[in-house]
């Protein structure tokens, strides 16, 4: 009978000994899913790669993203590699992920809907349809559109890429406006529901600078402003353009220099939402005013308040529309009136006019909306750590 016992034991043993390889290879697996559950649904790291956002937000800022702030939307296209987004590593335009299957937008219970203020990172609204250029590098359809017409397009880029919702370039701005509000930018200063919006601690803006010297300032002061920006002339070769905060401001007034504050004086820029000069004569620090359409509101549609509403009616909000001279049709129906599905946004970036923002291209959709900027974890500028910007909250 013993005999019959150590003989099942040591057969027990055999079959729940595992290999090193095995145990690698499960190990790797337990890990790449919880770190995708981690990255899906709880948060998600991103790097800073532009100045839109300074100084709240400085170029080589790695943050954390809250997604459970808002909740986190259930993947659309969840047949995909781990970690990765709309293009694969180290290629040019191999798609990382497949839209054999497609769920519908699904948002899981957050912890506050979005606030005015709040620094949120989003899928880029117009990256449903990119161009490549020979670099492999994304341009946006939509502008080279506008600029260039669809005939150069054809001869001089490959066929357009499409991307589903979660699969376009991520984003990061502030949201200035919500669903509900009405928007308008007087002088560059915005306004909302008629009183002035709050400005950001690190707002920058742009100003005319003549130093003591009447030279640009030097590199050595740039790094104590923390500004990577290189200055640009005016017809004064005395004075010069950069882009500061009301602390660089300061500074520069107590060092003997003359700072003045420049706007854009243009109007009818082309470039501006809604892409309408004849009827909306807008620029980039003159805007508005403009409704944020909220879920569930009614908006009349005719042939001047339709440019604002278009790309809702028949992208984000997928109905089919049609014009007809004065008349508009939409899934077959005419009609005066629109009902809004989701809620939109109006996002901006701190660094305002080096910022291409809902400015340039209008609303964010809700659906759009991937999660809150909550930390920022590492910093670096000229292969060197910005200590004190370690693990500080994003305001």
């Amino acid at each position: 009978m013993s005999f019959f016992f150590s003989n099942v034991s040591q057969a027990e043993e055999g079959v729940r000994k595992k290999s090193k390889v095995r145990e690698w290879i499960e190990a790797a697996l337990f890990a790449v899913v919880a770190a995708t559950l981690i990255r899906t649904f709880i948060f998600e790291a991103f790097v800073i790669p532009s100045a839109s956002m300074e100084k709240t937000l400085l170029v080589n800022d790695f943050i954390f993203v809250s997604k459970i702030s808002y909740g986190p939307r259930i993947p659309n296209t969840p047949l995909a590699w781990p970690f990765t987004h709309h293009t694969l590593p180290f290629t040019k335009n191999i798609q990382p992920f497949t839209t054999a299957i497609e769920w519908p937008y699904k948002r899981l219970p957050g912890f506050s809907s979005v606030k005015r203020n709040d620094v949120i990172v989003f899928n880029y609204p117009c990256g449903d349809s990119v161009l490549k250029n020979l670099a492999g590098e994304d341009e946006d359809y939509y502008s080279m559109y506008r600029s260039l017409g669809d005939e150069y397009i054809r001869k001089n880029y490959p066929p357009i890429v499409t991307r589903p919702v979660d699969k376009r370039e991520n984003w990061i701005k502030r949201c200035v406006a919500v669903s509900g509000d009405t928007l308008q930018i007087i002088d560059g200063i915005v306004y909302i529901n008629g009183q002035p919006g709050k400005v950001p601690l690190h707002f920058e803006a742009r100003y005319f600078v003549t130093m003591p010297d009447h030279k640009p300032i030097d590199s050595q002061l740039l790094d104590q402003l923390e500004s990577d920006h290189i200055s640009r002339p005016t017809i004064d070769s005395t004075m010069f353009i950069y882009n500061l905060s009301s602390a660089n401001v300061d500074t520069l007034r107590a060092r003997g220099a003359i700072v003045k504050r420049k706007t854009y004086d243009a109007f009818g820029d082309s470039r501006v939402f809604p892409f309408d000069v004849k009827h909306y004569e807008w620029n980039e620090d003159c805007f508005g005013p403009l409704y944020i359409p909220q879920k569930g509101a009614t908006v009349k549609l005719d042939t001047l308040t339709l440019p604002f509403y278009q790309r809702i009616i028949d992208t984000y909000e997928h109905n089919t529309l049609r014009r007809d001279g004065d008349k508009i049709y939409i899934n077959g129906q005419e009609t005066t009136t629109y009902t809004f599905k989701m809620n939109y946004y109006w996002m901006m970036g701190d660094n305002r006019n080096e910022s291409t923002d809902s400015r340039f291209w209008g609303f964010v959709p809700e659906d759009h909306i991937v999660g809150k900027a909550w930390i920022i974890w590492l910093s670096y500028h000229k292969n060197r750590i910005r200590w004190g910007r370690l693990f500080s909250s994003i305001q």
